[in-house]
Order: C-alpha cells, then sequence, then structure tokens
C-alpha cells in the first residue's frame, strides 16, 4: 500500500503530480511521482509502506484540483492472461478490506475509449466472482470502500480501493451528462457539472432552486444562464454581445449589453454569481473577491484561465490571493477543481457555510 493512483485529464499529469508530491510532503508522507504524458493517471510511489492508505484516508480529495479520483494501489498485475483474467485477480485480492461496490475502469485516453467497452463487459463477471470469495459485499454497500480495476491495457490492471468518504462518487471520476438540445452553446455543461460536484443533491432543493437570483458574467450566448433559468431562478445576463433569443423568450433574463467587470447589481438579492470571462486569471479573481466582499451575491462559481506553463503554480497562485482577501471578512470556503468539461481552465466555487446553512428548504 504505498501506491496512490490519481487520474486526471490527459496532458495535465505534471500539474498533478506536482500538486500530490506536495500534498503528500506537507502530511508527512515523502515519495516521488510516476507520470507518463498524455496517460490520463499518475501513480504516486511513497517511501512508508502505509502512507498511501494514509493518503487515501487522510488527504481530503474535495481539495485537490487536478486530482479526478484518488486510490490506493493494491496490486498491479501485467501479465493477465486473456483466457482467464479472473483467477489472478482473485488470488491478487486476498487480504483487502472488504468493499461494497466496484468500478472497472480506464483512463480518459483514446485507448482507454477503445478499452471502455472491454471495462463494461468484464463488470459483471467480477463482481460476481469477489462476491463469491468475500472481498466484495453480497450486495453494494456505499458506506464501504469502492473496488477498483483501473486498466491500462487489456492484460494489465490496477487494482485497488477509495474510501466512500474521501473520493469522486462518479465512474472514472467524471460525471455523466447529457448536453440540453436547446442549450445555446455546450459550454452550459461546465455549470451543470460544477453543480454536480460543489453542491450535495440533497442542498439543491434550497441552493438550486426557483426563486433564487441569479447574475451571469460574460452571459452571452447563454451557456450557463441555461443552468440557471432551467432552475427556475431570475437571472441578470450581462455581456455585450447578444443572448440567444430562447432564452430570452422564457421571460426569466434581463440582459445588460455591459462590461462584466463594471456592472453591479442595484440590490443585494442575488444568491447566485457565475463567470465564464475570457481573461487573467488575477483580473478575475478580484472582480469575484469584490463581489462576495461587498456582499454582492451569496454563491459564486467561476472559471479561471490557465497559461500554457507553470499551471499548477499559477492555479495555486491565483487561489491563494483569492483566499488573502476573502480572510478579511472570514467565514467563505473556497473549492477548485478542473472538471470534465474545463479545457486549459480550473473551476473555483466559493460560499459562506454559515449562510447557507440559513436557507430554508420548500415546503
Amino acid at each position: 500500500m504505498k501506491q496512490l493512483l490519481i487520474y486526471c485529464r490527459p496532458g495535465f499529469e505534471k500539474e498533478a503530480a506536482a500538486e500530490i508530491q506536495e500534498r503528500a510532503g506537507l502530511m508527512g508522507c515523502p515519495g516521488f511521482a510516476r507520470t507518463k504524458d498524455d496517460s490520463g493517471f499518475v501513480v504516486y510511489e511513497c517511501f512508508q509502506p502505509e502512507d498511501g492508505d494514509l493518503l487515501a484516508r487522510k488527504l481530503p480529495f474535495r481539495e485537490l484540483i487536478f486530482a479526478r479520483q484518488m486510490l490506493v494501489v493494491w496490486a498491479e498485475l501485467n501479465e493477465l492472461p486473456l483466457d482467464d483474467r479472473i483467477s489472478p485477480l482473485l488470488e491478487a485480492a486476498e487480504g483487502m478490506p472488504l468493499c461494497g461496490e466496484i468500478r472497472v475502469e480506464t483512463a480518459d485516453t483514446n485507448d482507454g475509449k477503445e478499452l471502455s467497452r472491454f471495462c463494461r463487459k468484464f463488470t459483471v463477471p467480477a463482481r460476481q466472482a469477489l462476491r463469491g470469495k468475500g472481498i466484495l459485499t453480497r450486495s453494494e454497500a456505499r458506506n464501504r470502500p469502492t473496488l477498483h480495476l483501473f486498466f491500462t491495457a487489456n492484460n494489465k490492471v490496477m487494482l485497488g480501493y477509495s474510501y466512500s468518504y474521501n473520493q469522486s462518487p462518479f465512474h472514472m471520476g467524471i460525471p455523466r451528462l447529457r448536453f440540453p438540445a436547446d442549450a445555446p452553446s455546450r459550454s452550459s455543461l461546465k455549470l451543470e457539472e460544477a453543480f454536480h460536484v460543489f453542491i450535495p443533491r440533497e442542498e439543491w432543493d434550497t441552493r438550486l432552486t426557483s426563486g433564487l437570483r441569479g447574475v451571469d458574467l460574460g452571459a452571452a450566448p447563454g451557456g450557463w444562464t441555461y443552468q440557471l433559468v432551467a432552475r427556475g431562478m431570475m437571472v441578470a445576463a450581462i455581456d455585450n454581445g447578444p443572448m440567444a433569443q430562447s432564452l430570452m423568450d422564457t421571460g426569466q433574463v434581463k440582459h445588460y449589453r455591459e462590461d462584466g467587470f463594471k456592472w453591479r447589481p442595484s440590490r443585494k438579492n442575488v444568491y447566485w454569481l457565475v463567470c465564464d470571462m475570457v481573461d487573467k486569471p488575477a483580473r478575475v479573481v478580484a472582480l469575484m473577491a469584490d463581489w462576495l466582499l461587498e456582499e454582492d451575491c451569496q454563491e459564486a462559481i467561476f472559471n479561471l484561465k490557465l497559461p500554457m506553463k507553470k499551471r499548477y503554480a499559477e492555479a495555486v497562485y491565483n487561489l491563494q490571493q483569492l483566499q488573502e482577501k476573502l480572510d478579511q471578512l472570514g467565514g467563505f470556503q473556497v473549492q477548485a477543481k478542473q472538471l470534465y468539461h474545463d479545457r486549459e481552465e480550473i473551476t473555483v466555487h466559493v460560499c459562506q457555510p454559515r449562510k447557507v446553512a440559513r436557507l430554508e428548504p420548500k415546503a
């Protein structure tokens, strides 16, 4: 249990490696990261035998920016016989923690796409065999660890587990979303994914519901506005460009042809601020901090575009700058992730938990 496996976006292995190396070191779990360009995963090799499990339990997954999933590597099998992959897996799994569910996964790469059909077919027989050996519970138990089979080829697999309270709940760490046919742009999926990742599902009825007011800075043509409108909110869309007529026809959108960096609401009745403007991260951070400190919104989700080089350092620097600004008032919670629908960017969520707790659920 010296290895920790991190899934990430292909092309961001160095960022995921730098992050886990730094965070593990701060926790007193030194080691080194093994990476391969565009592989979609990173293996962190701990120097101490139990540190992989310690990190999987104690390093908050929600605080990792570039990790889609985090799990302990129990065994790595590189020469599985194609006529019987199950027997070596059962032998290798002896002594593992009792797990409550199984995920047969692969990397989010072109090679991985070719393996995904095999992974789907292999899930049922693997589940049955592992249950028969007492390695999986007889029925799904989501309070138990999750068993992962991460295939890098049809005869190569990493067997491991993640803790249910410190993992991504999604297969391969990717929420499966369908693009709405009437959404004005595919960027709409970025905000929908952010809601799935940052907002607990049981709180959607209070934090993502009709009766709330939202502002979308840099809104045109309305991909992010669409997500707020679909949840019954009234939205101020700020952009000099045109908005989709379908959104304007809902009667829920008021379009202001103004600069998103200068516009402010006339009343302090905005709950959600969302922003996907293309600008320097430092400028966006300053703008978001100003809105939150002036209490012009209660929660915010926004994107920070990253440079081609030193992307991890840039992300950490700007998040630190944001936190330092928000510390003037205190009580803010900041979370950042590179989402599946992001590209050269990360998505940031900010809220004040004490204010969120005051929201009353609908009767």
